[in-house]
């Protein structure tokens, strides 16, 4: 999962520029708008993030190091509402989006204030680097990657009742040890907190087909599942989630046949 090397480190952009207002502001949006019923210090949790990055170089930030940061922004979610994911994110959002029961990782707080942002300190001096950050594979204790690691821990390790995992079919590997949901999140789920995994393979419009409930990296992961005890079920492109892709490409073969079924059941529910 990590390229280990003794080379120099590969450089992604900076700290995203004004990373205190974005994730200030979103904490406070989130505890006043998406979930008023929460009663959080924002400007607390700023100093723990800040506190566990700053002063430190950029491949040295542990996932302790944000302990405080955690303890100052706990959260509770419902049972039966957990998805998890993996090669499948836009598809996930607007799923999430018309499902409206399901609770991902970027819905909790911490994912809600830190996602698609980028950020690291530098040892000589006290605050953030604006200029350069590695990217998350050229070192363990990234502070982004050691951030998610341990939200998607937690996130896992709360799932209650059914829970659903959203794969991707048209990849080799749908399911990976690499990813954070094979390497992280799976380990964390606890057998005698969740009744059901529910398997959800989605594959594109047009394919390629390569991996599905009974074939590839699936099969691997409902050996993984049943070996630890949990009870599953798994579908292949669910009628929902066709739909889904077909509304942002009605011009696949695929959807026509679709679209015609629904005109004819609704031909047939209007005489």
């Amino acid at each position: 999962m990590f390229l280990l090397c003794s080379g120099p480190l590969k450089a992604q952009l900076g700290t995203t520029p004004n990373i205190k207002y974005i994730v200030v502001g979103r904490c406070f949006n989130y505890i006043t708008l998406v979930n008023p019923s929460l009663r959080l210090d924002c400007e607390e949790i700023w100093r723990q993030f800040e506190e566990a990055v700053v002063r430190q170089s950029s491949c040295n930030v542990t996932v302790e190091d944000y302990n405080h940061m955690f303890y100052a922004m706990a959260q509770t979610w419902p049972c039966d509402r957990f998805l998890f994911w993996s090669k499948t994110r836009t598809l996930m959002h607007i799923y999430a989006a018309v499902v409206p029961h399901y609770w991902t990782l970027e819905d909790t707080l911490v994912g809600y204030m830190f996602n698609d942002l980028i950020w690291c300190g530098q040892e000589e001096d006290s605050g953030f680097d604006f200029s350069s950050c590695p990217e998350w594979s050229a070192c363990r204790n990234h502070p982004v990657y050691s951030l998610w690691r341990q939200a998607s821990q937690n996130f896992a390790e709360m799932a209650c009742g059914n829970i659903t995992v959203l794969l991707n079919g048209s990849i080799v590997n749908a399911f990976s040890r690499k990813s954070m949901f094979g390497s992280v999140e799976l380990e964390s789920l606890n057998a005698c907190r969740v009744d059901y995994v529910n398997i959800k393979v989605v594959t594109n419009l047009d394919g390629p087909f390569i991996e599905s409930c009974s074939e590839g990296s699936i099969v691997d992961l409902i050996q993984i599942l049943q070996s630890r005890g949990f009870r599953w079920t798994c579908t292949d492109n669910e009628e929902t989630l066709m739909i889904l892709q077909c509304i942002k490409n009605p011009k696949q073969a695929s959807c026509q046949t679709c679209a015609n079924s629904l005109s004819r059941i609704k031909s047939l529910t209007l005489t």
